[in-house]
């Protein structure tokens, strides 16, 4: 059996009542005696994987005591809480205690594939048709002669088959490969004493897990510890109530999620030893749902087919009571021979031959090649499609609500100034220590280091080359290297120890610590959004370094101050402290009368190419809405920056958002461009309103744990991979690799080419469908055969599904894909524009086919015993030449200049190459099977000059005009880009 990648999954409803008896069960029974293995005990370790494994998995309280605790297991699978595993001892770790990888069932092989595109209901009858007409040639005429027509028409299907499987094949390859991607979470551990990054893959037992919020655990483990670490197990026993973890209850199982706090835990199973992975044996992961516009090319698809059943069945009683009519007017209507019988067999393969050419089975090929294409496009531009649908869906996206840090801004900050002590100081890196310690007091220096080191979320780690760096969010990262460059050190701040800590959420927008002083009583610091703290201070601290009173006037001056470096696209936070006398454990830390020590300004750059890419979406029609946590100030002037704000355009705040009735909101949301200091709640219902309201197709970004209902309500949602917790990105449908708005620009304009690609394909192929059908059901009518055999429509539709599904189904998007408007959640997929094109091709070809099928020897001046069959090879060579040229036409279905940019899709010229050769070959070479015979040069030339004027008729349909829809003529664009005609239907 194959190994899985990962751990995420939604577990089903059925397993929850047997994970609850093993929660609540497992500890009470009877314990199982385990004997230390010789394996074991020569690897050095004291424990057996099994036992170690079942005390997480049954929640044993009473064997994890008596194995002495997370202490104890630890010293058992040697390993020191501090210093972690060595890298050296992983491979042993592995071999005794097993791999982080989940077995899955072995995916499907080539030659599953095969079978799977044998089951088509069409090709078997044709099967039957080819078995009858080997077995009746043979009787009539001999071997080998005789199975020469049924050979041709199992040749014709065993390379459809071929074709068809190697390319669903290649897709589930490509698919596995991209799966495994999506599943590979980073996790931070302590190794070789330091802490360090390591793929989930790579987990081991010992190895000792730091776990924050919005984190999935990775493994069963034993709580070492940690601060208010709360844990989602819904997925497991389905209860919604989150589980506090400490060292009452140390237990944490593989899968769950971290709702809050943050923690270390003592991996003890990993892989199928987990309860995670058990439950991964009855499990299988299901394949993609067909995607919306797979789902309406279905029906398209079920309508043609009934089209061409309804053709097929005309034609065959059409050449049928031909057939019987002439026996009847020769006089041998009771006069039955082999060679009648290989007549209506030939009629009704030709018959099923028109179904097959009808069902237009590319469609969904279509749609999957140019998805997987998007796909693996998109993963090399940092973009990791999760669901298919999302691929396409982007392309149809009206508005993009983003997130500021690390999305339109580098994500990289540095503390760019400092308001302390009545002053304000620009913060410069060349500058030492020196010059900010000679600006303030002593006493305050001390009390701003202390609330920087003791107040954090992150970590200072020194790595092995022996350099200090920080491991947390950009904002805590920034203050801590901002606290490094004064001189202070974490290591100076371990004597007051950490009481309880109130980690950072998105909802009070602040983070606080409680600590016990070395002189006794404690000291509670809180950082967090500007305003939001200022408004708990009720003091602040003076030039002098003395703590006064707040008046209104002194609160006003340092709200300028906050305005002011808002202003100049700084995100500001205040720091605050508070000395406590008593306070008990169970006490939530203070939220008022604190004390304020500085407004701090930290500078995050807009991306290089942010403005560009805005401007991108302003053109093709999407609407950019910013959606921060931020002061309104910093937001402004960010969007500003980065050209979404306009001086039309409303900057609003969260609260006054959220209080605004819903009439209010449907005059407010349309001018609506910058969300500041917004909740989760406020993406939530903003995101609602444009999809339900406004009807508009919203795609939104999301990096926190909150951020999860707005991605899953959003058509797609976007997780950032860098910034991104596992809950975001699991409840996205794309993620951004690099945390990058252009980059979620390549995603619309790639779903636009899947958009469009789709459309040429359809236009393409129903134009063949047409003269397909027409041409043979006209003739049957008319002269009582079809000019096209079984074995030559087979041809025919392996140029038009398959080939023609690759060929035009690759091409990569062009700029011009960016200059128009989204495309409608009702649009019509096939646009007026596409049936312009189609009806006059169809035209064209069944006029100049049906010219030569009925006076073709004359004006060919063909004569001889070969006169038909030289007639009818013409008619199928001209035939193939018009759908290769109007497979070039379709690569652009308004543009005169089709030519543009085809030499560099070297898969579209292949296929091109490929098909003329194929088709040389079925006319020359294969002139027994095909039911061909050789052509002169003059009728290869005129084949080809037929084919080739149709990139003239394509040229005259181009200038017809189309009419417009209501909607596009009322349609403009800011820069005075008019959609074409064809309308917002058009993508």
């Amino acid at each position: 059996m194959d190994f899985i990648e990962s751990p995420i999954m939604n577990c089903s409803c059925k397993h929850f009542i047997s994970l609850k008896f093993i929660f609540f069960s497992g500890a009470a029974g009877h314990r199982i005696e385990y004997n230390l293995s010789e394996e074991v005990r020569q690897a050095g370790y004291e424990i057996e994987p099994d036992e170690l494994a079942s005390l997480a998995r049954a929640h044993d309280m009473m064997g994890l005591e008596s194995n002495g605790g997370a202490e104890g297991l630890a010293g058992k699978v040697r390993v020191s809480l501090d210093q972690g595993v060595k890298t050296s001892e992983v491979h042993l770790r592995q071999s005794i205690y097993g791999l982080n990888q989940y077995v899955e069932k072995p995916s499907e092989t080539f030659w599953m594939f095969v079978w799977e595109a044998l089951q088509d209901l069409t090709l078997i009858i044709l099967m039957v048709c080819a078995a009858v007409s080997i077995g009746v040639g043979i009787a009539t005429e001999g071997w080998p002669k005789g199975m020469y027509d049924g050979l041709g028409i199992v040749l014709s299907i065993f390379l459809i088959v071929m074709v068809t499987a190697t390319s669903d094949y290649k897709q589930s390859l490509q698919f596995k490969d991209l799966d495994k991607e999506k599943k590979n979470i980073i996790v931070q551990v302590t190794r070789d004493g330091f802490r360090q990054k390591v793929s989930i893959y790579d987990l081991v037992v010992g190895d000792i897990v730091h776990l924050s919020i919005g984190d999935q655990v990775p493994a069963d483990g034993v709580f070492i510890s940690g601060q208010s670490l709360s844990i989602d197990e819904s997925s497991l026993s389905g209860e919604s109530e989150p589980v506090k973890i400490n060292k009452q209850r140390p237990f944490l199982l593989s899968g769950t999620k971290v709702q809050d706090g943050s923690g270390k835990m003592l991996v003890t199973s990993v892989g199928m030893r987990t309860e995670w992975g058990r439950l991964m044996v009855t499990l299988s992961e299901g394949g993609e749902n067909e995607t919306p516009l797979q789902v309406k090319l279905n029906g398209v698809a079920t309508i043609i087919g009934k089209i061409g059943l309804a053709f097929a069945v005309m034609t065959f009683l059409v050449l049928m009571g031909r057939f019987l009519v002439q026996k009847a007017l020769n006089g041998n209507i009771t006069d039955w021979s082999f060679n009648d019988g290989v007549t209506i067999l030939n009629y009704f393969a030709i018959a099923v031959t028109i179904i097959v050419v009808a069902v237009p089975e590319g469609l969904p090929l279509a749609v999957t090649l140019s998805l997987a294409f998007a796909m693996k496009k998109l993963m090399n531009s940092k973009a990791l499609v999760r669901h298919l649908s999302a691929c396409e869906t982007m392309g149809s996206a009206s508005c993009i609500c983003t997130d500021k840090t690390g999305t339109l801004t580098t994500n990289h900050m540095v503390v760019n100034k400092i308001w302390i002590c009545e002053k304000s100081t620009e913060i410069k890196i060349n500058e030492g220590k020196d010059v900010l310690q000679s600006l303030i007091p002593e006493k305050v220096y001390s009390i701003l280091l202390q609330s920087i080191f003791q107040n954090t979320g992150s970590e200072v780690v020194k790595g092995k080359d022996g350099k200090v760096s920080v491991l947390g969010t950009p904002t805590e990262t920034a203050i801590l290297e901002f606290g490094l460059h004064l001189g202070g050190e974490s290591s100076h701040y371990k004597e007051s120890e950490i009481v309880k800590i109130e980690p950072f959420n998105s909802v009070k927008k602040k983070m606080s610590v409680l600590v016990s002083l070395p002189s006794g009583g404690f000291r509670a610091f809180c950082k967090g959004a500007s305003e939001i703290v200022l408004g708990l201070c009720d003091r602040f601290v003076k030039a002098n370094g003395e703590s006064v009173s707040l008046s209104a006037e002194q609160r006003k001056s340092i709200t300028d101050v906050i305005n002011g470096f808002a202003c100049e696209a700084l995100r500001t936070l205040c720091i605050a402290f508070k000395d406590i006398e008593n306070i008990s454990k169970d006490d939530d830390i203070p939220d008022g009368n604190y004390t304020l020590i500085t407004v701090i300004g930290i500078k995050d750059p807009v991306r290089p190419g942010v403005k560009d890419a805005v401007r991108t979406c302003l053109a093709a029609g999407i609407t950019v809405r910013m959606v921060t946590g931020d002061n309104i100030h910093t937001a402004k002037a960010i969007a500003k920056e980065c050209g979404i704000l306009t001086d039309d355009g409303l900057a609003i705040e969260g609260p006054d958002f959220r209080n605004k009735s819903p009439q209010e909101m449907q005059v407010l949301i349309p001018k609506l461009q910058v969300m500041a200091r917004s909740l989760p709640l406020d993406k939530h219902t903003l995101v609602s309103q444009l999809r339900n309201t406004f009807k508009e197709v919203v795609a939104v970004t999301g990096d926190g744990t909150n951020d999860a209902p707005a991605l899953h309500e959003a058509d797609i949602g976007l997780a950032m991979g860098i910034a991104g917790t596992e809950v975001a990105k699991e409840n996205a449908d794309v993620i951004i690799m690099d945390d990058n708005f252009s980059t979620i620009v390549n995603v619309a304009r790639w779903g636009r080419s899947v958009y469009i690609n789709i459309q040429k394909f359809v236009q393409f192929q129903l134009t063949v469908n047409i003269v397909a059908l027409m041409i043979n059901f006209v003739s049957a009518c008319i002269s009582g055969s079809a000019p096209l055999t079984a074995v030559q429509l087979l041809w025919v539709n392996m140029i038009m599904d398959t080939l023609g599904a690759l060929a035009l189904a690759t091409e990569a998007p062009t700029d011009d894909m960016m200059k128009r408007p989204p495309v409608g959640r009702s649009a019509n997929f096939i646009t007026r524009t596409m049936w312009r094109n189609i009806i006059g091709q169809s035209i064209y070809q069944l006029a100049v086919l049906l010219v030569f099928t009925f006076r073709g020897k004359q004006l060919l001046k063909l004569t001889g015993s070969d006169a038909a069959k030289t007639l009818n090879t013409f008619i199928f060579n001209a035939f193939v030449f018009c759908q290769i040229f109007n497979e070039v036409n379709s690569r652009d279905m308004e543009k005169i200049n089709v030519f543009q940019d085809m030499f560099r899709n070297w898969i579209f010229i292949i296929i091109i190459v490929s098909s003329v050769t194929f088709q040389a070959m079925m006319v020359e070479l294969l002139c027994t099977f095909a039911g061909t015979v050789p052509l002169s040069w003059e009728l290869w030339l005129l084949s080809v000059l037929i084919g080739a004027l149709s990139l003239i008729i394509s040229v005259l349909l181009k200038c017809i005009p189309v009419e417009p829809t209501k909607r596009s003529a009322i349609a403009k664009h800011p820069d005075g880009y008019v959609p074409l005609p064809s309308g917002p239907d058009q993508a």
